[in-house]
């Protein structure tokens, strides 16, 4: 089975915009970063980077002059790990208490309402 790296709020938004984007240079993720939210530093990206490789989350390949990088893990696969880390942290790994506690705190629109039923209903 494989091993899905740990990854971090910041790393996240690196790692969207290679999957958004793949295979793109540091430059390209950077442009990207910073369209969404001004302040990204090209150092403070390149260290992300560079810790992600480390993590096995990317890949590179040497393009010219510059690195090509890669996910080497599907954002499917890092948004399931992250879902079952934060159901085993947060609610003890239960499934209900998490639905009753988002349920209960937050609004939901009569389509969400619908669509959560169908999901349920398609479950038994």
């Amino acid at each position: 089975m494989k091993t899905i790296p740990r990854i971090s709020d910041a790393e996240w938004e690196v790692m969207r915009a290679v999957w958004e984007r793949e295979p793109c240079s540091a430059g390209d993720i950077i442009a990207a970063l910073n369209q969404r939210a001004a302040g990204w530093h090209p150092k403070t990206v390149k260290a992300f980077l560079n810790r992600l490789v480390k993590k096995k989350a990317l890949g590179f390949k040497l393009d010219g002059r510059a690195y090509r990088y890669y996910p080497l893990v599907r954002q499917s696969e890092c948004a399931e790990a992250a879902s079952v880390s934060f159901l085993d942290r947060v609610f003890g790994g239960s499934l209900k208490p998490m639905v009753a506690h988002f349920v209960a705190h937050k609004r939901l629109s009569p389509k969400e309402i619908r669509e959560l039923k169908e999901l349920l209903d398609n479950q038994e």
